[in-house]
């Protein structure tokens, strides 16, 4: 399984929000780090054929971002993620279920397997618009999880959970990574240092950096200082 960008490009009158980029993702979880404006949200966006790239392509396993082939094995949470507040829990992901497709039996015992999997059981039956911020963050990770998907692009995907929703959230990730290519982006180092396989750094829209890391490379945020002259978020401790 692979994900190919061929000289992926998006630019605009007045600046290159994504410089020509050529990458191979295979299956593991991909961190992606930058600085406000650094071009990883414009980049998401065209992977997931919302944003049409000004040049270059995307496929995975040679389907076109613009197939249905390619959309039916994608997952993805935005960084605002929309939702319909009168919409119980469970309603919602079917509702979501139904458009991608899967059958309502399929799709009753998918989103009650996902209600389960981010600690959203007890409250499917409750309408949306009464959950906290976090609970709404938490479906938003369930329904980037409807169909199974291949390729499971995140963006942002911890903003709004506390500490302890995180820790569950990177172990949900790391075992997607496992038969997945997950590509998350965040501005909290700490969550990409502990469970990516590797790493992308984007500044002003090009990759100044692709490559695994540990702890015999040092202190990640470190990095991140050096390249960037900006402090990331470490979102210890820090709630909503």
């Amino acid at each position: 399984m692979q994900l190919t960008l061929q000289n992926l490009t998006k630019s605009y009158k007045d600046h290159t929000a994504v410089a020509p980029l050529t990458l191979t993702l295979g299956p593991g979880v991909h961190g992606l780090l930058g600085a406000n404006g650094a071009g990883k949200t414009t980049l998401m966006r065209m992977l997931c054929g919302i944003l049409r790239p000004t040049g270059g392509t995307v496929r995975l396993d040679g389907e076109d971002v613009s197939s249905e082939a390619y959309r039916a094995r994608l997952g993805y949470l935005p960084q605002d993620f929309g939702y319909y507040p009168e919409f119980t829990g469970l309603d919602f992901l079917l509702y979501l279920a139904a458009l991608k497709g899967l059958p309502r039996p399929a799709a009753k015992r998918r989103a009650g397997e996902l209600l389960e999997l981010v600690g959203l059981a007890d409250a499917a039956r409750k309408r949306v618009r009464t959950w906290s911020g976090g609970m709404k963050q938490r479906l938003g990770i369930a329904q980037a999880l409807l169909g199974d998907p291949d390729l499971l692009v995140l963006d942002e995907p911890t903003a709004g959970l506390d500490p302890g929703e995180r820790v569950r959230f990177r172990e949900i990730i790391g075992e997607l990574g496992r038969h997945s290519i997950v590509l998350l982006s965040t501005h909290i180092v700490s969550d990409v240092e502990r469970v990516a396989d590797d790493i992308l750094l984007l500044r002003a829209g090009e990759l100044i950096y692709r490559g695994p890391w540990g702890e015999e490379q040092g202190d990640l945020e470190a990095f991140y200082l050096s390249k960037f002259g900006a402090r990331p978020q470490t979102g210890e401790g820090s709630e909503r």
